[in-house]
């Protein structure tokens, strides 16, 4: 198996999204696991292809609105109960109508901001830099071409025989991707 240090990966240009699926399902029935694969637009079956897991948004979210719901409610109640009461007309100090407005609120805050940071930290940005930037061609990525990057942590790497693979794939251009 060969590794070097400054080796990022191997990079492999196509044509047409049906060529990039392909690829990529041809792929990973080889063994490799470690890819990633960049395209103009959303190209369909393509993360189902890649073998993407559901990603966690949806349940980070969820939590953050719970969080910002429950922060909120416990907030005032803890306020107009115990901290600061005041009798008011007779009505109980814990009157949860007057409560749903900032409940509400809070629960929108809470959600979006969870979503938003939730996204930022699956996705490790904000990376200003990737090492795939370094291949010339990769400019057109987002334009009119398609590209299947595997990693060279990938315990299947070999240099030689990723290229070649990908050559076999008529990948237009096989280049090699470096860390530095």
């Amino acid at each position: 198996m060969e590794r070097r240090s400054h080796i990022y990966g191997v990079m492999g240009e196509f044509a047409t999204p049906e060529q990039l699926t392909h690829a990529v399902e041809k792929v990973r029935e080889a063994g490799y696991r470690r890819l990633d694969a960049y395209a103009p637009f959303p190209v369909e079956g393509l993360s189902q292809a890649l073998g993407l897991k559901r990603n966690l948004v949806p349940l980070i979210t969820l939590l953050g609105g719970l969080a910002g719901g429950v922060g909120g409610f416990g907030f005032q109640y803890w306020v107009a109960a115990i901290t600061y009461p005041m009798n008011i007309g007779g009505r109980p100090l814990n009157s949860w109508p007057a409560f749903i407005p900032v409940t509400f609120e809070l629960t929108i805050l809470g959600a979006s901001l969870a979503a938003v940071f939730g996204m930022l930290a699956l996705n490790k940005l904000p990376q200003p830099h990737h090492p795939v930037f370094n291949v010339h061609r990769f400019s057109h990525a987002s334009a009119d071409r398609f590209f299947l990057c595997i990693e060279a942590r990938d315990p299947k790497f070999h240099l030689a025989d990723t290229a070649r693979l990908l050559q076999s794939l008529h990948a237009h251009h096989v280049s090699e991707v470096s860390d530095d």
